[in-house]
């Protein structure tokens, strides 16, 4: 009998489960009859766990017990999140990765979201009535490396084996085309959730879903307009956001959160807050004017990036622009959206059940209860390593279709050299020291001339995007294994959408210092080579070609020491030039003294 596969959907606010029965992707309800579960964690003193509603409805006497929005934190240092990123307080663990201090309990995020995966897995089998072991989940497209492996362990600690870490954008896609395998179309899915945004580019034929471009912010969505009313609110009644306790945050959190979400219906409503903090009532009137004034700066934030992945994507016609996520809500989401895309949006799938959805129709082709459908999924950034002067070598290109493999050939850069040291990166920059290191491993080999070792590396992403990087001693078949965990990645989650727009802005000064370092290490290896050669044959040469050699190599050094990256170009392209003859005539020699060698030994 074929074994289920669930779909979920973990949301930052939201979460929900699904199943394919008979053919068909079916949301799971839970015993109050709702798809939608927030995820929403309560931690009773005496060791039980709430999640969902039941966890909401003790927000109000125990705020600093309940934990909400924990997906933020996946797979991120404390530096990561900065002060006033989450609600309730943080603490480092011994890796320095972010926990949430709950009463006497120190949580990593992972641990939270498996109690509200654990809880999706429960309803699932209530309603189905058998046991279910796997699953695939949903992340978002800009989701790095640790932020997946930490998904892949909370599945792991809800007792689940994860069969996919999808994209959620690319799980929308295959909601809204379900009933449109046989068109072709190129589709844009805007992904504006509770806590992170995507812009996925994507084309649907015959069945073939392939990613063209990805962009997102995983620190971009309605956590942070819920924040920007909140300090409004406060500002408003005379409060400093600063100064209020934690359950006055959580607190103005909620309600701002509420005030948001009646806004998306009528031109006003009224916060009210009996009792509020130290300082009494706190009653303020606000209209969606104000509300669109505070989502201004957030909003405009997704138009640089929903650019940036419609031009990576290259020519084509836009036939959709599909709204989901639960802040597309807002009708100054839906205007800009308009804007952007020169066409109304498609907001005619759910947009809190759209990636559960997309999600559960993963998992029915993976179980085989869907057939006919396949996923191209692509990476969002580049990875590669650092090569010698501090270059960034790419070994997978942005918006590669995975899974994929790409290799490259390594050698010793000095006589004698024993190891390797290799940085794995992520990026868009040309210099190392302006990309993200993932990671380092030490590649062992026998001592050699330089030049003479050879290290292969090779980069393998599988179909969750995770990465894993083998080095391989040519000469002795010795392999070492470079595994990436989430102390191993020190990536800031608000540059990493900045990450594709400063290789924009820094196009130029970029290449300069790519240019530059390529021609001083050329520089640094023809000078000596030239040296050696014209002590050993300029008597070959004639005058001019001597003056020419020498006139050239002194317009190197200057150069090399004025640091002008396209004059040091050319100038080493030229002393590569005047000495082809020299090197010639060296080769010459060196076969004449060979033969002689030879002869004299017959």
């Amino acid at each position: 009998m074929r074994a289920d596969i669930i779909g979920i959907d973990l949301g930052t606010t939201n979460s929900a489960v699904g199943v394919v029965e008979s053919g068909f992707p079916i949301l799971l309800a839970d015993a109050e009859g709702r798809r939608i579960t927030p995820s929403a964690v309560y931690y009773a003193a005496d060791g039980s766990v709430e999640v969902g509603r039941a966890a909401l409805r003790r927000r109000a006497v125990a705020p600093q017990q309940v934990v909400t929005s924990v997906k933020r934190l996946m797979g991120r240092r404390l530096d990561e999140v900065g002060p006033g990123g989450f609600p309730l307080p943080l603490e480092a663990d011994s890796q320095g990765m972010a926990c949430v201090r709950v009463g006497p309990q120190l949580l990593r995020p992972e641990e939270i979201s498996a109690e509200i995966l654990r809880y999706l897995r429960t309803v699932a089998e209530t309603r189905l009535e058998r046991p279910i072991s796997r699953a695939v989940i949903t992340v978002p497209a800009y989701f790095n490396d640790a932020q997946r492996n930490a998904t892949l362990r909370a599945g792991e600690l809800a007792g689940l084996t994860v069969e996919r870490i999808l994209n959620e954008p690319t799980a929308a896609t295959l909601a809204y085309g379900l009933d449109k395998l046989d068109e072709r179309s190129r589709v844009a899915v805007y992904d504006l959730g509770g806590g992170t945004f995507d812009l996925s580019v994507l084309e649907m034929h015959d069945g073939v879903f392939q990613v063209l471009s990805t962009l997102g912010d995983t620190r971009l969505g309605g956590d942070d307009l819920d924040e920007a009313l909140g300090r409004w609110l406060a500002a408003q009644s005379g409060r400093a956001w600063e100064d209020l306790s934690l359950e006055g945050r959580v607190r103005l959190l909620a309600a701002a959160e509420s005030a948001k979400i009646e806004l998306g219906e009528r031109e006003q409503t009224v916060v009210r807050l009996p009792f509020f903090d130290s300082q009494g009532n706190l009653e303020q009137p606000v209209d969606r004017a104000q509300l669109d004034r505070l989502a201004s700066p957030l909003l405009e934030r997704t138009r640089r990036l929903c650019a940036r992945a419609l031009n990576d994507a290259g020519p084509g016609v836009l036939n959709a622009a599909v709204l989901v996520g639960g802040s597309t809500r807002l009708l100054a989401v839906r205007s800009l959206a308009a804007e952007i895309f020169g066409r109304e949006p498609d907001i005619s799938q759910h947009p809190d059940e759209t990636v559960a959805l997309g999600a559960t129709i993963q998992a029915g082709v993976l179980s085989g209860a869907l057939r006919n459908m396949v996923l191209l999924d692509v990476t969002p950034l580049s990875l590669g390593l650092e090569s010698l002067g501090g270059l960034m070598n790419v070994l997978i290109p942005r918006n590669t279709t995975i899974p994929c493999k790409a290799g490259e050939m390594f050698t010793n850069a000095v006589s004698g050299q024993r190891s390797m040291r290799v940085r794995v990166l992520q990026g868009e920059r040309e210099l190392a020291k302006d990309n993200w290191e993932l990671g380092q491993l030490v590649v062992a080999f026998q001592a050699a001339e330089k030049g003479r070792a050879r290290v292969g590396i090779q980069f393998s992403l599988d179909e969750n995007g995770i990465l894993a990087v083998l080095a391989r001693d040519i000469a002795t078949g010795t392999d070492t294994l470079l595994e990436i965990c989430g102390a191993a990645v020190d990536v800031d989650d608000a540059a990493v959408a900045a990450m594709v727009g400063e290789s924009v802005e820094h196009a130029f000064e970029d290449m300069a210092a790519r240019v530059l370092t390529e021609a001083r290490l050329k520089a640094e290896e023809l000078l000596p080579a030239v040296e050696q050669a014209m002590a050993d044959a300029s008597e070959m040469l004639e005058e001019g070609e001597i003056g020419l050699i020498e006139s050239s190599a002194q317009r190197v050094k200057e150069l090399l020491v004025a640091g002008e990256a396209n004059s040091l170009k050319a100038a080493v392209q030229a002393l590569d030039q005047a000495t082809e003859r020299l090197a010639a005539l060296l080769v010459e020699r060196a076969l004449d003294d060979a033969l002689a060698r030879r002869l004299g030994e017959e």
